[in-house]
């Protein structure tokens, strides 16, 4: 990661839903992921300062995670490793969770904050790190990559794959740049 610094408070402070006066909007602010008090995820309320853009923001999101042709637990790993590699602790955390839902172990989630050889991954997990860390690196998967990712996967899956990496790294951005703080009862860092 770069040598700027994140944001020590959120740049744009997330919107509360009792403020908000059109029942459309909020009403489709509550369709979004919402915590025990109510109020959308912080990432989403912050999102809610741009009604239309988090509109298609959630269409797409929620295509990659609950309509896609990628397996959950592999998108988490290359989600996972992307939110790692930005450094984005409430991508990380929030994925931890969901990680977790799809069959991701502690242990796997932890390896996957260090160097592929410091765990047992499958072939073709390790793969999917690989694809993580060329494109947050190089933003390119390189061929060897490349090579050892069609061994496994169809070439829609591969285009998802690319674009999952793509759009989460496009979403740790945003949540470094804002400083979207964790939600209560979300992980930070796993502790190794």
């Amino acid at each position: 990661m770069s040598s700027a610094s994140l944001p020590k408070a959120p740049r744009i402070v997330p919107l509360d839903t009792s403020t908000i006066t059109d029942p459309d909007f909020v009403s489709a602010l509550q369709k979004t992921l919402l915590r025990d008090d109510g109020q959308p995820v912080n990432i989403f309320g912050t999102l809610a300062h741009h009604p239309k853009l988090l509109d298609r923001f959630n269409r797409m999101g929620g295509f990659l995670l609950r309509r896609g042709l990628v397996p959950a637990r592999e998108r988490e790993i290359v989600i996972l490793r992307v939110g790692w590699n930005c450094q984005s602790v409430y991508e990380f955390g929030q994925h931890q969770i969901i990680g977790a839902r799809t069959g991701l172990t502690e242990q796997e989630i932890s390896a996957l904050t260090k160097s592929i050889g410091e765990h047992a991954w499958s072939p073709d997990d390790a793969a999917l790190l690989l694809l993580a860390d060329d494109l947050c690196r190089d933003n390119v998967v390189s061929d060897a990559t490349w090579a050892k990712l069609v061994a496994r996967w169809n070439e829609a899956e591969l285009i998802e794959l690319v674009i999952v990496a793509g759009f989460y790294r496009l979403v740790s951005g945003f949540l470094n740049t804002m400083g979207v703080e964790l939600d209560p009862g979300v992980p930070s860092w796993p502790q190794s």
